[in-house]
């Protein structure tokens, strides 16, 4: 006979604990132990475990499974080509900045071809029907169903057959196994585990829509994130129309890839060409802006930074940075200070990335120093001017990586100098022709060559 009892539950780390304690001995993390009832379960006597097969390793045939292009080509880049068959791919994203849309829209497309089924569970199919409208994303083979019970779920799949399955939201998902509520960690890690069953045995193709914690992070337990093949954070703010897919996981591909998406009336489109949307209505011929140059996986992008430094009116100087490390701007401020001796100790300093991107590539490093000692010194930097490279602490510029693919960007934009590091061997003869590329190895070399 089935026995209930209570156990208590990390929902950072998944650590079970007899009793509760403030501070989770896996984690370290304060205030994370939830209770949950479980029942215990005795195992049937005299049964015979079966043993799976055992197979060499040589022995293994391996047949490169085509993937599924899902018609959004910034959706294909971050998921590494298309969608890989058999595999589960998680969506997380602040409440509102556009998950259900995008996949809604992906749906839609995929239904041209294949059969797809979506499952809601915080919405009608009548409320989703009409955003569909709105969307131009009604289609024969997109099948809808609001349910919440995992058992009533899978019955709906394999009635069905579907290649293509939405779960929105994996919270919202409870199985009839476990006495716990809704979105608990023990009701995540099971529904998550059966979906990935399904989707290795079915060869069926899951999205599962997560949501986030108000510090950003994936809800629900960590071990959600090691389960899925591939996971997925959509990234923008309200105020702004444009959206940015990151891939933080992926089996089959790049994590580095990002997608770039403008919010519309007719829902999300592609932006093809992010360095034209960053520099949109950039200021000319204007003290305290830059142009850099950065790549984000293989794609080469060009970015504005701003910077304002103004006296300070109190005691303690003010140091804000939008789309940037905090700490790094304050480091790369003691460079300017120590190396370069300019008095900043005395200056409130603003930095702001225009487009609402985030600076996370140390290749940002010169262009920073120079908007902001351009900033100081009330003296513009050529408008037609791109700079990139990582700034040391000793003062020295070092080298980035793929330089010759921002430099190529920086041409095909009407760019015509170039503020770098020392030239590796790969950048061409021709294109160092058609550019006025100017080397520096320190920081005051680049000080001298952009504030002329």
């Amino acid at each position: 006979m089935s026995k209930l009892r209570s156990k208590y539950v990390c929902v950072e780390c998944g650590y079970e604990s007899a009793g509760w304690m403030g501070k989770c001995p896996s984690c370290l993390k304060w205030n994370t132990l939830v209770e949950e009832a479980v029942e215990d379960v005795s195992p049937t006597k005299g049964g015979s475990l079966s043993l799976p097969p055992v197979v060499s390793l040589t022995e293994i045939e391996v047949h490169e499974a085509q993937r599924l292009v899902t018609g959004s080509q910034e959706l294909d880049r971050v998921l590494g080509g298309g969608l890989v068959p058999a595999s589960l791919i998680l969506v997380g994203g602040d409440p509102g900045i556009g998950k259900s849309t995008l996949i809604l829209q992906t749906c839609a497309k995929i239904a041209q071809s294949k059969r797809v089924l979506y499952v809601s569970g915080e919405e009608s199919v009548g409320q989703i029907r009409m955003r569909a409208d709105r969307l131009g994303a009604v289609h024969p083979n997109v099948l809808m169903v609001s349910e919440t019970s995992f058992e009533r779920i899978e019955g709906v799949i394999e009635k069905e057959k579907p290649e293509f399955v939405v779960i929105d939201s994996i919270q919202t998902v409870y199985t009839e196994k476990l006495s716990s509520a809704p979105g608990s960690v023990s009701q995540v890690r099971d529904v998550t585990g059966q979906l990935l069953r399904i989707s290795k045995k079915n060869g069926i193709t899951v999205f599962v829509v997560g949501h986030v914690t108000k510090e950003g992070a994936l809800a629900g337990p960590r071990v959600l994130e090691h389960m899925v093949d591939t996971v997925l954070y959509f990234e923008g703010e309200r105020h702004q129309d444009f959206r940015v897919l990151r891939a933080v996981k992926n089996r089959f591909g790049s994590t580095n890839e990002i997608g770039v998406f403008e919010m519309s009336g007719q829902g999300l489109m592609d932006v093809t060409n992010p360095s034209t949307m960053m520099l949109e209505g950039r200021s000319r011929d204007q003290a305290g802006s830059a142009v850099v140059g950065l790549m984000e996986g293989t794609r080469p992008m060009l970015a504005e930074v701003q910077a304002l430094v103004c006296p300070t009116s109190f005691g303690m100087p003010r140091r804000q940075a939008t789309g940037m490390d905090y700490n790094r701007l304050s480091m790369l401020m003691a460079v300017l200070e120590k190396k370069v001796g300019m008095q900043l100790h005395a200056f409130d300093a603003y930095l702001n990335v225009t487009g609402g991107f985030k600076l996370d590539e140390p290749a940002a490093d010169l262009g920073v120093i120079l908007a902001i000692a351009s900033s100081f010194k009330n003296k513009p930097i050529d408008a037609s001017t791109v700079i990139f490279g990582e700034v040391g602490l000793t003062g020295e510029v070092r080298s980035v990586s793929q330089m010759d693919k921002r430099i190529t960007e920086s041409h095909r934009l009407g760019f015509k100098r170039c503020i770098v590091p020392k030239l590796g061997k790969n950048v061409s003869q021709d294109l160092l022709k058609n550019m006025e590329i100017i080397t520096v190895g320190t920081v005051e070399q680049a000080l001298e060559a952009a504030l002329e």
